[in-house]
């Protein structure tokens, strides 16, 4: 939408014409202002009081998901489920894809264990688990007692 004329252009205009008793067609010629534009300055004063533009704020996007605690619970418990299938779970009516950019928002993820960290945690597995039956782990050797 291209900017709306200065508040000291339609001061002018409609000073010329209110104050100079300027026709609005020698007006329009003078400022390069068409007279459609300036009947709307003189509609708009005549309604607010007042000429100035219309403010020019875009809509706003309406997010679907609002509590993101809950979204949090909710990804935790049906995680193991497609979006597809979340979505249809989910309270409100919503789209997999906004479920899917939710997920990646709070970062949730499928992946699952690498070889590395499977190893990791099954080496502190063993390790709780001996250490609780009073075993001494080593790493070469399983169990020694």
């Amino acid at each position: 939408m291209p900017a709306p004329y200065s508040y000291d252009l339609r001061q002018k205009v409609i000073d010329a014409i209110e104050l100079d008793g300027m026709p609005k067609t020698e007006a329009s010629q003078v400022f390069h202002v068409s007279r459609n534009t300036i009947n709307l300055w003189l509609q708009r004063k005549a309604q607010t009081g007042d000429f100035l533009p219309k403010p020019n704020h875009p809509p706003g996007n309406n997010h679907k998901i609002t509590d993101w605690h809950k979204f949090k619970a909710f990804a935790q418990e049906h995680g193991d489920q497609t979006s597809a299938q979340m979505a249809e779970l989910w309270d409100d009516d919503i789209s997999p894809r906004t479920i899917s950019r939710a997920l990646k928002k709070i970062g949730f993820t499928r992946k699952k264990l690498t070889a590395t960290k499977n190893v990791m945690s099954n080496k502190l597995l063993s390790l709780l688990l001996f250490s609780r039956l009073g075993g001494v782990w080593e790493p070469n050797n399983n169990i020694s007692q």
